[in-house]
């Protein structure tokens, strides 16, 4: 069913739209591997994004040029895409939705969010390594900043998205009255939806392009690859879970927040229990 020399779709979106994970298509039809300067130039790329994310094509080519990186605008672009690397910026309406994938409202705008479970959100970010590349989702409580679960998968398919999901109804004990993310595919699919409404959880999305409806989860991803990715060169999956899992728990259980008025995020959501530290694990092998 899935067409390589398809005018419209391409063989990633074919596959996500099937829900078929690429790596089991014939040769021909899997998507290139990142050379080893790809991947050079990738990690530089997720540390400029993630430093400057209204940084555009332009500026962030200039900044690679800066570093020694001489590539153009097209090959920019598809570094981008792969990375799923997105300026943060209103932008035009340039494609139509997939109509298989309902689009929920921002249900956040205006309400007061002031105890635990009310409100999690999820998103998935980018994760350089020495040699490859991963895709971490998390869940988290938006009250207390609490990080609820979280996976690590070499693929972007909904499956590990849903697994966080499921791990974090089983952490908390209960599950959130709404629950927001992002328009990525992943949290528009079929699979994603039918998970979480079938909690009985109200579905909320951010606006395109509005990064700051779910600035709480955008915030952690920074602050993750300022004070851990980029620090270390992690070779493989299990390193990077485990390099992950250590400060993921210093984050919940160690880190006073400001913003808490100085308590810890795992305290503040279960007071009674706050050593307790959530389960996590690999959603694929490498």
């Amino acid at each position: 069913m899935i067409e390589s020399g398809h005018k419209k779709l391409s063989v990633r979106r074919q596959a996500s739209l099937l829900g078929v994970n690429r790596n089991r298509l014939p040769k021909g039809m899997r998507p290139a591997k990142p050379s080893d300067e790809d991947l050079a130039i990738l990690r530089d790329l997720d540390a400029l994004h993630t430093r400057w994310p209204f940084y555009g094509q332009r500026k962030l080519r200039l900044e690679l040029l800066a570093r020694g990186w001489d590539l153009g605008r097209k090959r920019l672009r598809r570094l981008m895409r792969h990375a799923s690397i997105e300026v943060v910026a209103p932008k035009r309406r340039t494609s139509v939705p997939n109509s298989a994938h309902r689009k929920y409202p921002y249900l956040l705008r205006g309400l007061e969010i002031n105890r635990a479970d009310q409100v999690w959100c999820a998103d998935i970010t980018y994760i350089p390594m020495e040699r490859g590349s991963a895709y971490l989702v998390a869940v988290m409580d938006w009250h207390t900043r609490a990080v609820l679960s979280w996976r690590i998968s070499n693929t972007l398919d909904t499956g590990f998205c849903r697994e966080a999901f499921e791990e974090a109804v089983k952490v908390a004990g209960c599950v959130p009255e709404i629950f927001n993310t992002d328009q990525g595919c992943q949290f528009t699919s079929a699979e994603w939806i039918a998970a979480v409404e079938g909690h009985g959880i109200r579905v909320s999305m951010d606006g395109k392009g509005r990064w700051m409806d779910n600035v709480f989860i955008e915030r952690l991803w920074r602050s993750l690859k300022c004070e851990n990715i980029y620090l270390r060169s992690y070779r493989n999956l299990i390193e990077l879970e485990a390099g992950v899992a250590e400060w993921m728990h210093d984050y919940n259980h160690e880190r006073i927040h400001q913003a808490l008025d100085y308590q810890r995020p795992w305290h503040l959501y279960r007071p009674a229990s706050g050593q307790q530290k959530p389960k996590t694990g690999l959603a694929e092998a490498a």
